[in-house]
């Protein structure tokens, strides 16, 4: 995503946040910005810019402020930036029908069989806390769907590198042999590969 369309978004955000949750904001950055300049903070746009500064914010790093959204209870506002990140990095734009295909069938298998393993995998493939952290809260009850945001999450930072082979050696890595073998052995994985 630009920085322009990161602007546009933040500036909606801020405009939707109303005192108390400014305030509430301001409280759980307090280690990351310091008191003197949250003094001086009176608008949601003036708190972005302060996390800017310091490196919590980026068009390419907005899962701190996005689980700081959740954490006051605007996940609406969590959406939003989540959707703008979602649209402006869709890997499966440049990954070829085969890899898409042999993606698609891991993911499901995975969804399917992961379970409550899906944070270790998510730090075998190198996802951030943060990152981990956001998926847990926009998935707290339902692990299937979680292990799905898990590979999305994924798939968006590998982009076009994103291969099902990479998973398979993750799982492998966790010592999740079966879920691995799972993948291997259906039918549509192994004609995927043959294409």
């Amino acid at each position: 995503m630009s920085a322009s369309q990161l602007n546009f978004v933040l500036l909606e955000i801020s405009n939707q946040l109303n005192d108390e949750n400014l305030e509430k904001l301001k409280f759980l950055v307090r280690a990351q910005i310091g008191k003197q300049k949250l003094e001086k903070i009176k608008t949601g746009h003036q708190l972005f810019e302060a996390l800017s500064e310091r490196g919590h914010l980026a068009d390419d790093k907005t899962d701190f402020l996005s689980n700081l959204l959740r954490q006051i209870q605007r996940n609406d506002l969590a959406d939003k930036l989540n959707n703008l990140e979602t649209q402006s990095r869709d890997p499966d734009n440049d990954i070829s029908d085969t890899e898409r295909a042999k993606l698609s069938i891991a993911t499901e298998v995975i969804g399917q069989h992961l379970g409550k393993n899906w944070r270790k995998l998510g730090r075998k493939l190198k996802l951030s806390e943060v990152k981990l952290d956001s998926i847990a809260t926009r998935h707290p009850t339902d692990l299937e769907e979680t292990a799905v945001e898990l590979l999305k999450e994924w798939k968006k930072i590998r982009s076009v590198e994103a291969r099902a082979e990479e998973l398979i050696a993750a799982l492998r890595n966790c010592d999740l042999n079966l879920t691995a073998d799972k993948i291997e052995e259906r039918p549509e994985f192994e004609t995927a590969g043959h294409v």
